[in-house]
């Protein structure tokens, strides 16, 4: 009897906890709201080192932190969210930190396609961004198997970065736009255009054509399935982007907490949102002036 008055009490409880977060949404919402929040998830070792934990324990509590921030992001209307799970800096690593960061990968991956999980809760669509041929074939696997069985999510986007750097993101771009005009060079140059066999205007408009351009490269760029990030938190304090979204961040808010990853909490994700609003409409002139 007394456990059961327990449940019920703490069930009473968290509902409480969640109407009240709702309602400051709703007053929060009054004001600008991002599309995109991302976030490099950093200081999981240390916060194991800190409390004693065993090693790779502080990975397994910044994912509870990942689910609070992403309950948030959805409950609020955030469309777009971005993760920072896995670098290709990180393969450096030790082999079994990295091993065990696959195998912990892979098993949350898994937890996506469930569905109980929070993506199929909330209607969101799941993305992998970056080189996934240097992931291990469990995890690309998995990562497939994930994206496939959200496909049909439409109500938010949640890209998770594996295997991933801005400068990696970029050659790849460069590298998929040149091909494409590569391509097209050789089909007019088969027509005859490439040969001089046409007019002088019609030579000008071929060189034109066949310039790589910013928009041919955004969009073989990896983050095309999302629009630039409004905000980018970094946990720990640090304010370094670790080669993270480098292309994508020009005009976005950096909000940098003194917590470690797990530590972060919904004090910090509110702070987040009211810095965004009070640069909002500077930031969104500056892009215009651009």
């Amino acid at each position: 009897m007394e456990k059961s008055s327990g449940n019920r009490a703490n069930w009473m409880f968290w509902s409480i906890v969640s109407f009240l977060r709702r309602c400051l949404f709703l007053v929060i919402s009054a004001r600008p709201i991002p599309h995109h929040i991302a976030f490099i998830m950093d200081g999981n070792r240390r916060y194991a080192k800190k409390r004693k934990f065993m090693e790779g324990a502080g990975h397994r509590v910044g994912f509870v932190a990942l689910l609070s921030m992403l309950k948030y992001c959805y409950e609020l209307g955030v469309r777009y969210v971005t993760i920072y799970a896995f670098s290709i800096e990180n393969f450096k690593r030790q082999p079994e930190e990295v091993q065990s960061l696959m195998d912990l990968m892979q098993e949350k991956i898994e937890g996506l396609i469930k569905e109980e999980s929070i993506v199929n809760r909330y209607g969101v669509k799941v993305h992998f961004i970056g080189n996934l041929k240097l992931l291990s074939e469990p995890v690309r696997l998995a990562a497939e198997r994930a994206m496939v069985a959200t496909a049909n999510n439409s109500r938010g986007v949640l890209s998770i970065c594996l295997a991933y750097t801005s400068t990696d993101e970029i050659v790849h771009a460069v590298q998929e736009s040149c091909e494409e005009k590569w391509d097209e060079i050789s089909i007019l140059n088969t027509s005859g255009a490439g040969y001089g066999l046409v007019n002088l205007e019609e030579n000008e408009k071929y060189e034109r054509e066949t310039i790589v351009k910013l928009t041919d490269i955004e969009k073989h760029m990896y983050m095309a399935v999302a629009p630039d990030p409004d905000i980018l938190i970094r946990t720990s304090g640090e304010t370094r982007l670790s080669n993270f979204l480098l292309w994508q961040s020009a005009y976005c808010c950096l909000y940098s907490p003194s917590v470690l990853w797990p530590e972060i909490g919904f004090r910090h994700f509110v702070w987040a949102i009211l810095n965004f609003q009070c640069n909002h409409f500077y930031l969104e002139r500056k892009k215009k002036q651009s």
